[in-house]
């Protein structure tokens, strides 16, 4: 029986953070990354692969205010600007991964998916908007903004006096296509999909309805890896294991965890909030709804199965 794992690529698998985000600089890291794909489907996995958009979807954005403001071109709502990022960097990853299986000399069959995700548009997270997209504003271009579009505004560290866009992170809860998904991928296809968590949607009465709202990628791979069945969800990031403590002299690493153990240093906030934590949080959801084996790792610990913190319900 092939195992089915869904990979969520972190923003590191396309772009680096002190690189100019150049379409070279994009297809080399993407490439790099997904050279080490290659030891799952030797070892018999079929693949989902889920994907980042923070930087992309920004330069999207950026692109979006100057044609507005320079050519007078209509800008485009943030959901049309999440589809364009999951078509341009899913369009990317299938082609590299094309190159990629040529040289291996596997043949297999990849397809890219722009995917709606369901959420409730009374989810609490609609009354406190915190997730800051697009561009630096002055407080008066700010002001103005809000006015004219009904944005929300809160300050930013980088720019002192500089603001930006807020808009809220509500919980996906269910993955659209996602028994299309399940049956290509199982039928031995690679699918490409759920990038950027996804393109945030809703039904009022007999209409599909968008919001202003971005999906955390993660919890959206680990909903989508629950929906299809998937045995292991992975998540690709810029570290070999989780550690407690990170960057302190207490460091310490942590490879083979179980959902109380977890449970218990989240509670005593061992796992910084704004990187790890999320992360983890859908590790564990994965296996608290059926999956076999969370396991968070860098790209390149793929070759050997002993790399990497593992998540399970229980260890023996």
């Amino acid at each position: 029986m092939r195992k089915l794992a869904v990979v969520a690529l972190g923003g590191n698998a396309l772009l680096r953070g002190n690189e100019q985000g150049t379409i070279e600089q994009q297809e080399a890291n993407t490439t790099a990354t997904l050279e080490n794909l290659v030891y799952l489907i030797k070892d018999g996995y079929d693949l989902v692969i889920t994907h980042g958009n923070g930087p992309q979807v920004g330069n999207i954005l950026l692109r979006n205010d100057a044609g507005e403001q320079l050519y007078n071109i209509s800008s485009m709502p943030l959901d049309v600007c999440v589809a364009d990022s999951q078509g341009g960097i899913g369009y990317m990853i299938e082609r590299m991964m094309r190159n990629v299986l040529l040289k291996h000399n596997i043949k297999k069959e990849i397809i890219t998916l722009v995917t709606m995700v369901e959420v409730n548009p009374d989810d609490p997270a609609f009354q406190n908007p915190s997730k800051r997209i697009g561009k630096i504003y002055s407080s008066e271009e700010a002001e103005q903004l809000a006015k004219e579009k009904n944005w929300l505004f809160k300050p930013t560290s980088k720019v002192k006096g500089g603001m930006r866009r807020v808009v809220s992170s509500p919980e996906p809860l269910s993955i659209f296509n996602k028994d299309t998904i399940e049956t290509l991928v199982r039928q031995g296809n690679i699918v490409i999909a759920a990038g950027g968590g996804g393109i945030p949607v809703y039904q009022d009465e007999n209409t599909l309805r968008t919001l202003d709202a971005v999906i955390d990628k993660d919890k959206a791979s680990s909903l989508l890896a629950n929906q299809i069945k998937a045995d292991e969800f992975y998540i690709l990031t810029d570290v070999p294991y989780i550690y407690k403590d990170f960057g302190l002299p207490s460091q310490e690493k942590l490879e083979f965890l179980d959902y109380k153990d977890t449970m218990k240093h989240l509670e005593a906030g061992t796992f910084a909030e704004g990187t790890m934590a999320p992360k983890i949080k859908a590790c564990l959801r994965f296996v608290e709804n059926g999956g076999q084996k969370s396991v968070i790792t860098e790209a390149t610990k793929l070759e050997d199965r002993s790399y990497g913190s593992k998540i399970t319900m229980n260890y023996e």
